[in-house]
């Protein structure tokens, strides 16, 4: 992504204490982004399929998804946007407090791009976010879309 683009991040997360440092880490990027929170699995889904008051949302270029949610569980999440053909590019970080083993095979057989536990110690957390700027917005190539069957 070049410097002019705008980065989308959609950020499914119900711990407003997490939504808060994450947003703000986001704010020291170099790269221009938007963060725009939802709190639980159902918002995720009605803001992918701009439904509901998510009707002028915009696509995100990156879902920062935690997994246990309210309404719908971020599995469930990763599972529906990972089998939609109009949703499925957009890659999925999971950020979450499990280390359970059944949690991380289960996230990567429904092709999460990643998955990262959240650190409990406040820097650490700010420099495991401050790297997905580096990986994930400068070395990777995230699809533009165009051609992609995203709108």
């Amino acid at each position: 992504m070049n410097n002019a683009e705008i980065v989308n991040v959609l950020l499914v997360e119900d711990n407003p204490a997490d939504a808060r440092l994450i947003k703000e880490a986001c704010g020291g990027f170099t790269i221009k982004n938007e963060v725009n929170t939802v709190e639980n699995g159902m918002d995720a889904m009605e803001y992918l399929y701009k439904t509901g008051k998510y009707n002028d949302s915009k696509r995100p270029n990156l879902i920062i998804l935690d997994l246990n949610l309210p309404k719908k569980s971020g599995r469930e999440v990763l599972k529906e946007v990972k089998q939609d053909d109009k949703l499925k590019l957009i890659p999925i970080i999971v950020l979450t407090t499990s280390q359970d083993e059944e949690d991380i095979c289960n996230s990567y057989r429904c092709y999460a791009n990643a998955y990262v536990t959240k650190p409990a110690d406040f820097d650490e957390f700010d420099e495991l976010i401050c790297s997905f700027e580096d990986f994930w917005f400068k070395k990777a190539i995230l699809p533009t879309c165009q051609n992609c069957n995203r709108d």
